[in-house]
């Protein structure tokens, strides 16, 4: 099949006119992975410093469990309720930058309650 003279090299300027759309679409979709893999985390420091308060470990031990999965930066508060613990852990991810700085970070934000756990 035969091209019309004006029709030689269209597929590669529409392509190089895509590319950087594809990219942008790319990076935005790789930093939503990154938020979402941060709230995990906040979520899951939340959870292990509840779990440790509600055993009975001292506090700055359950806040230190915590930290350890917590992405860095973040805050971990303990508060307790009589029977119950509820931790409060928080953290910052910050927006992809470069030419996307335009898009701010995330405030992340967990909440964990545990039954405190009675010595037999």
């Amino acid at each position: 099949m035969r091209r019309a003279p004006g029709q030689c090299g269209a597929a590669t300027a529409e392509l190089a006119l895509a590319m950087p759309l594809l990219l942008a679409v790319t990076v935005g979709l790789v930093w939503l992975l990154s938020v979402g893999a941060a709230q995990v985390r906040i979520v899951d420091a939340a959870r292990e410093s509840a779990r440790a308060a509600a055993r009975g470990d001292a506090e700055g031990v359950a806040v230190a469990r915590g930290l350890a999965v917590a992405p860095d930066g973040s805050r971990i508060t303990l508060g307790s309720d009589g029977d119950r613990v509820t931790v409060t852990a928080t953290g910052e991810v910050a927006g992809p930058g470069g030419l996307f700085r335009f898009v701010p970070g995330v405030h992340l934000h967990a909440t964990a309650v545990a039954a405190v756990e009675e010595l037999p």
